[in-house]
């Protein structure tokens, strides 16, 4: 794969297939469900204040992100959050990764967002080497 091959695009609704199967790899704790991502999908694409990137390779989708930004009141303004990260086990360290999170970075200063984050204990060397550093321990208790 070249440079040329990688598309970063918004995600569409026709994307839904190859979004939900990326999904289903990445959920290691929850199992996504078809009914649920297909509720979630339209709000998604239709939520100002969130981004789902796809990348596409030869007409396919081989990995999306999908962040926020929103509001604080202890960094003086918007941060963004990474909430999803995947690329497809087989497309992986072609820079399809790099170019999502540098995609998503782009919106994240147009929104003027104090900085990006996110919650990950997968691949730290890739996040470093883009220049992000561990800043913090994520808690999580499941409700449901």
């Amino acid at each position: 794969m070249t440079a040329d091959d990688l598309l970063i695009r918004r995600a569409e609704k026709a994307d839904a297939d190859e979004v939900f199967a990326l999904a289903r790899e990445f959920g290691l704790t929850f199992r996504p469900e078809r009914e649920a991502f297909d509720a979630a999908l339209p709000a998604l694409l239709a939520n100002d204040d969130a981004l789902l990137l796809a990348a596409v390779v030869n007409g396919r989708v081989r990995g999306y992100l999908l962040g926020f930004v929103h509001l604080t009141l202890f960094a003086n303004g918007p941060v963004a959050w990474v909430e999803e990260a995947m690329v497809q086990s087989g497309s992986r360290r072609q820079g399809v990764g790099r170019s999502l999170l540098e995609e998503f970075e782009r919106w994240a200063r147009s929104r003027e967002a104090g900085y990006v984050a996110m919650a990950t204990r997968r691949a730290p060397e890739f996040y470093h080497a883009l220049g992000y550093e561990a800043s913090a321990t994520f808690f999580r208790k499941v409700l449901r």
